[in-house]
């Protein structure tokens, strides 16, 4: 069978999720202005260079694996 295709319910059209490295090698992971996790050591790097040079629809889906499953019902709009 074929592999579906990422992103394909629009979700991540609209950039929902961001990202700031810091000087000392963590990663700050955002949705929607909102902060949900921060990467450290290994995983802030390996997310760095996932995320170096790929366009931004890789980069959403990069973050957003980033995060995992955080939505859970319990977060506020």
């Amino acid at each position: 069978m074929g592999r579906k295709k990422k992103n394909e319910t629009g979700a991540l059209d609209d950039a929902p999720f961001s990202y700031q490295a810091t000087a000392d090698g963590k990663v700050f992971i955002s949705w929607n202005g909102r902060q949900i996790t921060i990467l450290r050591g290994d995983k802030a790097t390996a997310f760095l260079k996932r995320v170096s040079g790929a366009s931004e629809v890789k980069q959403q889906l990069a973050m957003a694996r980033a995060t995992g499953n955080f939505k859970r019902g319990n977060e506020r709009s």
